[in-house]
């Protein structure tokens, strides 16, 4: 085959071999035909050849997030969007603004405030009653787990002191048990039956503006990690995925989890599976499958819903009888997975705090007790603390670490909100990724976009630093925790693809293979460890297009979407 594409004068990190090496790659018919700095290149090469002169910049594979919400994070860039804001007034003065550009949306809805603006992280309804008395205010925070209301959007959903916490859910609460403005959980949905559906036409935008920003940081391919099933009027996200497809919108290559609706019980996967096949039938599987599941065992740290093995501590230190929240009951977890592995499908794992770990670990070996060993590549996400006797089980049941490398670093939120009401010695469990490293886990790594920016660069700097870029921190526990920047680039490239059964294409730079690439402005392996964070992704090819070209884009990649933003999970 000839080339009708030849990227020369560059280095090549093959994701093969120990680090780049000087080398052409030749493509032809989407795949690479030829690499290397021979004749074997050359030979490929014709006068119609397009030759693209690299000067000296690095290509590595295609980025691959294994945990990310694009199309949530597209229509909360569209709407009242607080991901930049730096302290409790700005958030206030964002949202003012917002509502005065329009006056005509019934509620002002939005995303993106951090709950370390705020005394105890829960900001109360008061200082939205102040500049949006009139209408419902209904503000997510960055984590997801909770939200900030006014006064209008409580009495609109009928939430008052007589309300109680639901189950797997909490009300932050005034003496006289008036809602004080913030709710946890499974207290958000007490909204969604008066809160506005998000419309077919807002999610289609959505994801458009989020491939925009992946594509310009080298993002080649993601798993979607809440595709739900649509219900009260909301978009149905796998039908908008489907219809990018078909109109030749969707460049990237896209895996799509269902979620498991905590509330359903297994008769939900008949739905799922019907979904799963309705998907396989019509889409090429390197473009888009829906054959994962998520499930959300458990909530998050800094609000004390992660299940732990050890009880939360107060604000003096004393031991309280909270180990957080599970979702479902240990049992009830083993039989639905049993049933999702049975039907072929992925499990995707939200799993933060250790015990939530431990027990979907327990059900992905009873699920292989019962099924027997398989290649369905399931997966555990977030994993903040995880115990000693768990790490070596990641590497026995063939569970991927899905690692947000971003997170494993000293921040306010860490250090104010987490830290001291967790365990004593906590720290030095944090993110344990050089840990399940060496038993040999697979590592796999994402961002939980828009929980945290999608930049892989920040999170292979943390990462590889365990401090954040710039930042006059020490490293977030011990030495061992760290990742080699081989380890992180090749989870970020060929460990993903592995997740989403998109290996034997993707995932490396090797002849065969699709030309799905990513182009960095320096050698990513010749740089300081503290300046890795300063590169900056030039091209993005997908399938031998290049669907990203840094210099002849016609705006840079906006702040929400890069650098460092401390925060939790989805």
């Amino acid at each position: 085959m000839h080339a009708e594409i030849l990227l020369e004068n560059g280095w090549v990190y093959t994701g093969k071999d120990a680090g780049p090496s000087r080398s052409d790659i030749a493509i032809g018919g989407g795949r690479i035909i030829a690499i290397g700095d021979g004749r074997d290149v050359q030979a490929t090469v014709t006068p119609d050849t397009r030759r693209v002169d690299l000067q000296g910049q690095l290509v590595l594979p295609g980025f691959q997030d294994a945990h990310i919400h694009p199309i949530f994070a597209g229509i909360e860039l569209l709407q009242c969007d607080l991901t930049e804001v730096a302290s409790a007034e700005e958030a206030v003065a964002t949202v003012a603004r917002y509502a005065a550009d329009n006056p005509d949306q019934p509620w002002i809805v939005g995303a993106g405030w951090s709950m370390d603006l705020f005394p105890g992280g829960t900001p109360g309804r008061e200082l939205l009653d102040a500049v949006v008395p009139d209408r419902p205010v209904y503000l997510v925070n960055r984590d997801h787990h909770g939200a900030w209301a006014n006064t209008a959007a409580f009495e609109a959903a009928g939430i008052g002191a007589a309300t109680p916490d639901p189950e797997g859910g909490r009300l932050e609460r005034e003496a006289d048990g008036t809602p004080a403005g913030t709710v946890h959980e499974g207290a958000m949905d007490l909204f969604n039956a008066v809160k506005p559906a998000v419309s077919y036409e807002l999610a289609y935008q959505g994801l458009l503006a989020s491939q925009q920003l992946l594509l310009a940081q080298g993002i080649t391919a993601w798993q979607d990690a809440w595709v739900p099933i649509p219900e009260g009027g909301h978009a149905d996200h796998l039908e908008v995925y489907r219809d990018a497809v078909k109109a030749g919108d969707l460049k990237a290559r896209v895996t799509a989890c269902q979620w498991w609706d905590r509330t359903a019980g297994v008769a939900q996967l008949e739905a799922i599976v019907e979904r799963r096949d309705s998907v396989r039938e019509e889409f090429d599987p390197l473009q888009l499958n829906a054959n994962t599941v998520k499930v959300m065992v458990d909530g998050v740290a800094e609000n004390y819903t992660a299940a732990m093995h050890h009880v939360y501590l107060d604000h003096h230190g004393h031991h309280t009888d909270n180990r957080g929240i599970e979702f479902f009951e240990p049992d009830q977890l083993k039989e639905f997975v049993t049933a999702i592995d049975g039907a072929g499908m992925q499990v995707h794992f939200h799993a933060l705090g250790d015990r939530a770990v431990t027990d979907a670990l327990d059900a992905l070996e009873a699920a292989r007790d019962v099924n027997g060993t398989n290649d369905h590549r399931h997966h555990l996400a977030h994993l903040q603390m995880v115990r000693d006797a768990d790490i070596p089980r990641f590497a026995e049941l063939n569970a991927a670490a899905n690692v947000q490398a971003l997170w494993a670093c000293h921040e306010e939120q860490m250090d104010t909100l987490t830290l001291p009401f967790l365990e004593p010695g906590a720290e030095d469990k944090h993110y344990p990724f050089g840990k399940l490293a060496g038993t040999g886990a697979t590592v796999v790594a994402g961002s939980d976009w828009p929980v945290s920016t999608a930049d892989p660069i920040a999170a292979i700097h943390v990462a590889v630093n365990r401090t954040a870029p710039g930042q006059d921190l020490p490293p977030l526990g011990p030495e061992s925790q760290k990742l080699s920047l081989k380890q992180i680039v090749d989870a970020y490239t060929h460990g993903t693809a592995w997740i989403n059964h998109l290996d034997a294409v993707t995932g490396t730079v090797e002849p065969g293979k699709l030309a799905d690439l990513a182009v960095l402005d320096v050698n990513l392996f010749e740089l300081p460890v503290e300046e890795l964070h300063q590169a900056v992704v030039t091209q993005t090819w997908i399938g031998g297009e290049c669907v990203y070209d840094r210099a002849a884009a016609q705006s840079p990649v906006p702040e929400t979407a890069r650098g460092h933003q401390p925060a939790v999970t989805q």
